[in-house]
C-alpha cells in the first residue's frame, strides 16, 4: 500500500509540473517513514498548487492525509501521509535543506511520472 500512496502522490505533482521528483525508500534507513517524496515548484501558488493536489489525490482515494505543515507561508510544505511523506519546496528552499543529501544511505525509487 505505502508504494501505491507513493506513485499516487507523484502522479498529483506532476500533473501540476511539480520539478525534480525524487522518492527515497526510508524502509532501511529510518523509521521515519517508509518513503519521503520530494520535489519543487519555482514560486509559492506553485508549490501551494502540488500540496493541495497530493491533498485531493489522497482524499479522492480514500487515503488519510494526517498532517499538512507549511501551506501558507509555500516554501516547504510537508503532507504527511503516514507511510509517505511528500515535501513540497520552493526551488530555493530545496537546494538548502537538501534532503537528499541528508537522507544519501536512502535507495531512490523510480517513479514513472513526466519529468
Amino acid at each position: 500500500m505505502p508504494l501505491e500512496i507513493l506513485k499516487l502522490a507523484a502522479e498529483a505533482c506532476d500533473d501540476k509540473r511539480a520539478e525534480d521528483i525524487v522518492a527515497l525508500d526510508l524502509a532501511q534507513v529510518s523509521l521515519v517513514a517508509d518513503y519521503f517524496l520530494i520535489c519543487h515548484g519555482t514560486n509559492e501558488r506553485q508549490v501551494q498548487s502540488i500540496a493541495r493536489a497530493v491533498k485531493d489525490q489522497m482524499e479522492e482515494h480514500n487515503v488519510s492525509v494526517k498532517r499538512l505543515e507549511g501551506f501558507e507561508q509555500a516554501r516547504w510544505v510537508l503532507v504527511d501521509l503516514g507511510d509517505v511523506v511528500c515535501h513540497v519546496f520552493h526551488k530555493d528552499e530545496r537546494s538548502y535543506y537538501n534532503l537528499e543529501r541528508l537522507w544519501g544511505d536512502a535507495q531512490h525509487v523510480p517513479l514513472e511520472v513526466g519529468n
